[in-house]
């Protein structure tokens, strides 16, 4: 199975914990009998990192081309030189240049389908921009290289949220939003459960833009103006099963969690804080929306704890493993299209 699925690695910053974690994923849990593992970025870089955290090298193989994979080891594919001593956790405009051109590599060969899944290891946006101007970060990069419009998906097995507007600040959101932008979330994220995460008939929860969902328009009125007619049309013109707008502070509770399949939030914070509070430590970022398969832990480069070898893999590994079920997932829609046509 390994020599036919491949999930490409994009490396992170090098200074941060992103290798920690990509070995630590890899090192005892059998993973790599399922698919072949392709991390793009620098050797001396990398085996200087492994070094200087006294890593153990066995399980990294290094290449100059994907026909070099080599199955039940992590292929480090490297095909540019970097003249860049390794500086644990501390932030680097040259190591932000080496995450950036491991993903520009990762993203050719996405695009070519040589391979089939990316996960990115956590990246320093700011130092990249010193860089690369106009960089927001992986999900608008992904969105710029490929088919479809994007959409961030949170998921964990507690949930899955989506969000109508992203990495905007927060006095600009109430002015993103409308109508149209909620219909269209919404039906990408329906889109999703189902083609993605294989759940038929998905029942989605909205959630209000104001506190208590603008209290009868006491506390604002685009719950009632935007948000409301969108909940109707999607009911009646689309034939979704979309309920809300529920007032944000009170719907993360068990019941509620179990009983919908997928939650829309307004704004990027609205949806984080309770997803990270409740699924950090296994929780994933899903790039919805595209015709590609992306995913990355929810956590950052950890610059802190990089000299420790405490970092937890956790959510990277269930990175991979949602990669793949979402692999699966469309490969059997796909079948099962075929077969009806």
């Amino acid at each position: 199975m390994s020599s036919n699925i491949r999930i490409g690695i994009s490396i992170g910053d090098i200074h941060g914990i992103g290798l920690e974690i990509i070995l630590k994923t890899f090192n005892k849990n059998g993973l790599l009998k399922n698919f072949s593992t392709i991390i793009f970025g620098p050797h001396q870089q990398c085996f200087e990192y492994l070094t200087e955290k006294n890593i153990d090298k066995s399980l990294v193989k290094k290449i100059f081309s994907l026909d070099e994979i080599v199955e039940n080891k992590l292929n480090l594919l490297e095909n540019k030189n970097y003249n860049h001593k390794v500086h644990l956790g501390i932030p680097s405009k040259e190591s932000a240049l080496i995450s950036y051109e491991s993903l520009l590599h990762a993203t050719s060969e996405l695009k070519a389908k040589k391979i089939d899944a990316l996960v990115t290891a956590p990246i320093d946006k700011y130092q990249i921009r010193k860089s690369i101007s106009d960089f927001i970060g992986h999900t608008e990069f992904l969105e710029q290289n490929f088919k479809g419009e994007s959409l961030m998906i949170m998921t964990s097995d507690v949930m899955k949220i989506a969000f109508v507007t992203g990495h905007i600040p927060l006095n600009k959101v109430s002015q993103e939003i409308s109508t149209k932008k909620i219909i269209e979330k919404t039906k990408q994220l329906n889109y999703s459960l189902k083609q993605d995460f294989s759940i038929q008939s998905p029942k989605i929860a909205v959630l209000g833009l104001n506190p208590h969902a603008g209290e009868n328009g006491m506390l604002g009125i685009e719950d009632s103006t935007l948000i409301e007619p969108a909940i109707q049309k999607l009911n009646k013109e689309f034939l979704l099963d979309v309920t809300g707008p529920f007032p944000a502070d009170s719907f993360f509770t068990k019941e509620n969690l179990s009983k919908y399949d997928g939650i829309l939030a307004m704004y990027h914070d609205q949806g984080l804080i309770p997803f990270k509070t409740l699924s950090f430590s296994k929780g994933v970022n899903f790039t919805g929306g595209l015709n590609i398969i992306r995913t990355s832990p929810v956590h950052g480069v950890a610059y802190d704890i990089v000299k420790e070898n405490s970092a937890n893999e956790e959510s990277f590994k269930q990175a991979v493993i949602t990669a793949y079920q979402i692999m699966q997932s469309r490969l059997n829609l796909k079948k099962l299209s075929s077969k009806e046509n």
